[in-house]
């Protein structure tokens, strides 16, 4: 039986918006561990899953996949979203003067 992992993708750090952040992703676990090529050096595997990557709107929706599919699916809780409220005018503040 296959296992899977399914997560909530967090924000990229160099990303302003919060585009697909509400969108759940399910990958499959690896099946081998990767060892390194003898030619190139570079590691890979034969496990052609790793390169699967399914998104779902809800996590209910995800987790009816993998139940359909037979997958055995743990879900990883995402970070938690965190709002900062900042004014515009916050930035030409001026601190304490001391002389």
């Amino acid at each position: 039986m296959a296992h899977a992992r399914i997560y909530q993708q967090a924000k990229n750090a160099m990303q302003s918006g919060r585009a697909r952040t509400d969108q759940w992703v399910m990958e499959y676990e690896p099946a081998e561990p990767k060892r390194p090529d003898p030619l190139t050096g570079w590691a890979g595997s034969g496990d052609t899953r790793g390169q699967v990557s399914l998104t779902f709107p809800t996590l209910a929706a995800a987790q009816a996949y993998a139940g359909r599919e037979g997958l055995t699916a743990h879900v990883v809780a995402g970070p938690e979203k965190k709002l900062k409220i900042q004014a515009y005018a916050d930035n030409f503040q001026v601190g304490p003067i001391s002389f």
